[in-house]
C-alpha cells in the first residue's frame, strides 16, 4: 500500500515520542485498518468494518477490556 493511493495512518495520541507500544489507524476502501507502529513496514494490518470498529470503541469506552475510558482518554 504505497503511493498516492495509500492509507493516511494516524498514530495513537497515547503514544510516546519513541512510538513503542502503540497502534496506527487508517480509513481505507471503506474499512478501518489497524497496525502496530513499531512493526509498520512488515507487520500485519488488521481490517475491520465500520460497524466492527464502532463496537470495539464502545467496548473500550464502557470498560469491557479494562477500566472505562472517557473521550478525553482519562480513566
Amino acid at each position: 500500500m504505497n503511493g498516492s493511493d495509500s492509507p493516511r495512518w494516524r498514530k495513537s495520541t497515547f503514544s510516546g515520542a519513541n512510538g513503542g507500544g502503540c497502534v496506527e489507524v487508517a480509513g481505507y476502501g471503506g474499512m478501518i485498518l489497524v497496525r502496530d507502529t513499531k512493526d509498520y513496514s512488515r507487520g500485519p494490518v488488521c481490517r475491520y468494518t465500520p460497524d466492527e470498529w464502532r463496537a470495539f470503541i464502545a467496548g473500550v469506552r464502557s470498560g469491557e477490556f479494562g477500566p472505562p475510558v472517557t473521550r478525553g482518554g482519562t480513566r
